[in-house]
């Protein structure tokens, strides 16, 4: 076996074995080994919810979306979003909007109503701060870091909504109008000002800012 400049052995693609690296190589691997280790715990131990993803499937997350959605890492790891959702059709819908509405840097966020599957809390629905980043953007499923935040402490789900109620809610609390919120549902804007106006009746509201306010505060 040959050997290095520092007499330690070489195997044969000329590299030192790891067992071989001496004091410093064993402190290196040392520091290597607690860097990974606060990587994990900050992961852990953040205060929002965040989750790594593979073509829509939960591959990772931390405790904290264990919490807020009241589940085991067995319930979610290795399973699709759409548990999270209210209704496989938002699960659709939504993965659609993001494909379509991501920037150059593959960022996208908006806020939704979604569902927790487990717990005292079991089928509950409230409203989430979701945001994240897809790897490649062009390819917006394959691989991405997602965060959620919980927005029931002060915003709640207080009336019964349907799906596309639920959608053009959250899509007035971000401020769109009837034209963009339109494009980003691929519907017309004739259809968003007929669900607005049934949103209106349900929040007694008489105009848009009203209603949007009312959602805040639901």
């Amino acid at each position: 076996m040959r050997s290095s400049e520092k007499g330690r052995p070489l195997d044969a693609s000329g590299v030192v074995p790891r067992g071989e690296l001496g004091p410093l190589g064993a402190a290196r691997r040392g520091s290597e080994t607690a860097g990974a280790l606060d990587y994990r715990s900050a992961f852990e131990l953040a205060p929002i919810g965040l989750v790594f993803s593979r073509n829509r499937l939960m591959v990772d997350c931390n405790r904290q979306v264990l919490e807020m959605f009241g589940a085991t890492r067995d319930a979610l790891i290795g399973h699709s979003f759409e548990l999270l959702y209210p209704t496989p059709a938002e699960f659709e819908r939504t993965g659609a909007r993001i494909a379509a509405s991501l920037n150059a840097s593959g960022w996208y966020a908006d806020e939704r109503v979604m569902k927790r599957v487990g717990g005292p809390q079991r089928g509950e629905l409230f409203w989430c701060h979701v945001s994240g980043r897809a790897l490649d953007p062009s390819q917006p499923h394959a691989v991405g870091i997602w965060s959620f935040e919980d927005l029931s402490p002060r915003r709640r789900v207080g009336i019964e909504l349907t799906p596309r109620e639920r959608e053009i809610a959250a899509l007035l609390i971000e401020g769109l109008t009837s034209k963009l919120i339109g494009k980003r549902l691929a519907i017309s804007p004739r259809t968003v000002d007929v669900y607005r106006a049934r949103l209106m009746q349900k929040y007694h509201a008489s105009t848009t800012p009203e209603l949007v306010q009312k959602l805040l505060r639901a």
